[in-house]
């Protein structure tokens, strides 16, 4: 067990996986608040057309 973690922070290849991961977490993090962003919005205007019909 300890040749493969030593293996694996040693090859360059194990870097561009971390880059990889990073770059996944900042893209996910991004759509989360988009798609936060856009419910509060869409609930607003859902909420005045209700109010609007009624």
């Amino acid at each position: 067990m300890p040749e493969l973690m030593r293996r694996i922070w040693s090859e360059e290849e194990g870097q561009d996986i971390a880059e990889y991961a990073v770059m996944l977490a900042v893209i996910l993090v991004l759509v989360v608040g988009t798609i936060r962003l856009i419910g509060t919005n869409s609930n607003t205007v859902f909420s005045t057309v209700a109010s609007a019909v009624q």
